[in-house]
């Protein structure tokens, strides 16, 4: 009786350790006539600063009912960061497999479209059941075919979100655009399609952001990773999604300019550079 006293003590203070509050439930869309199964961790303090992520897992040929619960190593970290973190299990077992040959943008996109209409049920469901969240800054997260529908949210309702972050998605194309701001990081193993990824010049125009990890590869960045390859790219997202941004209007030569500071906490190397964002000038400036 002692010993499993001792280990349902064992068993709480290590679920309280990692995210403070984890549990799994369902949502149902009517419309779709669709289950939908979640895996929320929650931080001990919620308020209305507490940012919202939703991620998406990678496929895994609809044969694991928990693939939203695998990535633990990520929706944990953030927990414990204060974010309020959403996993969504896109593929149920009686789903269509994901097509395997042709154009990837025609026969994988009903998987995707799917994908997004879990997404934006999940966030319209939560908004009414956790109206306090900062919802104002809301980020998605995404592997390998979830960082597809994460894209395709991020061309397809750009106004929901402020940040999207792809973990070395292939096929979706990322949408050419100053919000959200989008970034990617890039396992060393596999090569996205053509046109998937910006150009140095885009990257720079759109301030979207693309960072290849030497030594990561595509599989590593789900649960087959080492403890090191975890903490690195949670490190990287961490950064990129506590960068800061500020306008502040100025004139130059007679014409109103804004003034747009970023402040990254991380990165104490100061860089300026320009851009010309709809016809407008902007000046960068990086601490």
């Amino acid at each position: 009786m002692c010993r499993i006293i001792i280990l349902l003590i064992s068993l709480i203070l290590s679920v309280q350790c990692f995210s403070q509050t984890e549990f799994t439930t369902c949502l149902f869309d009517i419309s779709r006539n669709r289950v939908i199964p979640i895996a929320v961790y929650q931080p001990q303090k919620v308020n209305s600063k507490t940012k919202v992520i939703i991620f998406s897992h990678g496929y895994d040929g609809n044969k694991n009912s928990k693939s939203n619960q695998t990535y633990s190593y990520l929706t944990r970290f953030f927990s414990q960061k204060s974010f309020y973190v959403i996993s969504i299990q896109h593929e149920l077992s009686d789903d269509p497999l994901l097509a395997m040959e042709g154009d990837f943008m025609q026969t994988r996109m009903p998987n995707w479209e799917r994908g997004t209409d879990n997404i934006l049920f999940t966030i319209q469901e939560f908004k009414n059941l956790k109206p306090q969240l900062n919802w104002s800054e809301l980020i998605l997260i995404g592997h390998s075919n979830g960082g597809d529908m994460t894209m395709l949210f991020a061309t397809k309702y750009p106004q929901l979100i402020s940040k999207a972050v792809s973990m070395d998605h292939r096929r979706m194309i990322m949408p050419r655009t100053l919000k959200p701001r989008l970034y990617t990081l890039r396992g060393c193993d596999y090569e996205a399609d053509a046109g998937v990824l910006p150009t140095g010049q885009e990257q720079e125009h759109f301030r979207m952001k693309v960072v290849k990890l030497d030594g990561v590869t595509h599989s590593s960045m789900g649960e087959n990773g080492t403890a090191e390859q975890h903490d690195l790219i949670n490190q990287y997202i961490y950064k990129f999604l506590t960068e800061r941004f500020l306008f502040y209007p100025v004139v130059l030569n007679r014409k109103p300019v804004f003034l747009y500071a970023c402040f990254v906490i991380i990165n104490k190397n100061r860089r300026i550079s320009w851009l010309d964002v709809n016809s407008d000038c902007y000046i960068f400036i990086t601490y």
